[in-house]
């Protein structure tokens, strides 16, 4: 059967999600379609030899998306406009916020007829953990209503059933938009093996950028309460200390570098040497994730886990108590999360039983290749 081969364009916050979250995606895309890539600068070598070796055209900007930057933005949103007027993709694909929102309404007036945004998550703006709103979050809302107006050639993808819930109860979309869920980004269970824990010496892992948001404080919190009953038990940290409108302060970034209490080890190319030393991946978020891509990690590599009962966390812990993999926690509460962690330390075959049906999990629901085939529909409109 003949291929109708298309233009699409790829809009993105980060050029480290694209090989990372967006990898496997592109590689199906490539197949049979022309794929280029609007992006923040690339400086990482190896993200740019990939694409080029994949034959994905790069454009790239200056776009800060953790940062309110009005020149910034206006910038971004002109260079997408220039560059949609000169491709003319059959299909724009944006995701995450700032690329959604601006990519969207330029995609309309450029007149692409077919546009597929996809949120990732929901991040801080739809939070009301104090009741109040912040005035970058009412204007978030405001610009993403306008943006996803439903039109024909508008098509929004979700990555949890929550967010879209969310979204519709906010009067942001309505019943006329037609939406779709995938299960998250999914995870490459050929590159994450599964591999038995080593459990002389129990080690608990947490991979997040260094964000309050993230449960950082929570985490070491837990470690610290911990360290003092069991001194030979492991708390280990990955991810980036960067320019963040919601970055942990100082005074805890210095406890967590120089206590003693975390081992931590920076942002990190590959995290599955790490994930294959610890015991337990934990993750205490109350971020707003579309479905947290290290949890799917830890369970690929058959690790029993930790999360927050928040949304797109408890996604990823199998709800079947004959197939646990994991627990759910509440968001901030360093009480309970340190229970669960503790429960860990005492049942040590647990950590072996729910890793195993954290696999199994993984498999049945979250394989890259299943939430790829649906993507790869939606984008090229065959569902």
């Amino acid at each position: 059967m003949e291929i109708n081969r298309k233009k699409i364009l790829i809009s993105c916050d980060s050029s480290r999600s694209l090989l990372d979250f967006r990898g496997k995606l592109i590689e199906e895309l490539i197949r049979n379609h022309d794929v280029s890539i609007y992006t923040p600068k690339i400086d990482q070598s190896r993200i740019r030899h990939k694409l080029d070796e994949m034959g994905v055209t790069v454009y790239e900007n200056e776009l800060k998306p953790s940062n309110v930057s009005i020149l910034s933005d206006l910038k971004y949103i002109s260079n997408l406009r220039s560059l949609l007027s000169k491709i003319q993709p059959d299909i724009f694909f944006p995701y995450t916020f700032k690329p959604v929102i601006y990519g969207v309404i330029v995609a309309k007036f450029c007149g692409i007829k077919c546009i597929t945004p996809m949120l990732t998550g929901l991040g801080y703006n739809f939070l009301d953990l104090d009741k109040k709103r912040t005035l970058i979050q009412k204007i978030t809302r405001i610009l993403l209503k306008f943006s996803l107006k439903a039109s024909n050639n508008l098509r929004v993808i979700f990555q949890n059933k929550d967010d879209y819930h969310t979204l519709v109860s906010a009067k942001i979309l309505t019943a006329k938009n037609r939406a779709y869920v995938v299960n998250g980004s999914g995870v490459d269970l050929s590159h994450y093996d599964y591999s038995k824990p080593d459990l002389k010496v129990i080690s608990f892992l947490m991979i997040a950028r260094l964000i309050n948001a993230k449960g950082i404080k929570e985490y070491y919190e837990s470690a610290k309460i911990l360290k003092q009953k069991f001194p030979e038990v492991r708390f280990r940290l990955i991810g980036p200390y960067d320019d963040n409108i919601d970055a942990i302060n100082n005074e805890l970034y210095s406890k967590i570098k120089s206590d003693g209490t975390i081992e931590y080890l920076g942002l990190v190319q590959d995290v599955r040497p790490y994930i294959t030393d610890s015991s337990i991946v934990v993750l205490p978020s109350y971020y707003g994730e579309g479905v947290p891509r290290c949890i799917l990690e830890g369970m690929a590599m058959g690790r029993a886990v930790i999360t927050s009962n928040s949304v797109g966390c408890k996604e990823t812990v199998n709800p079947s108590i004959k197939a646990i993999n994991g627990f759910l926690v509440s968001i901030k509460n360093v009480n309970e999360l340190t229970a669960k962690m503790e429960y860990y330390v005492r049942h040590v075959d647990d950590i072996i039983r729910f890793g195993v049906n954290g696999r199994k999990y993984a498999e049945e629901k979250f394989d890259v290749n299943k939430v790829n085939k649906q993507m790869v529909q939606i984008l090229e409109g065959s569902i």
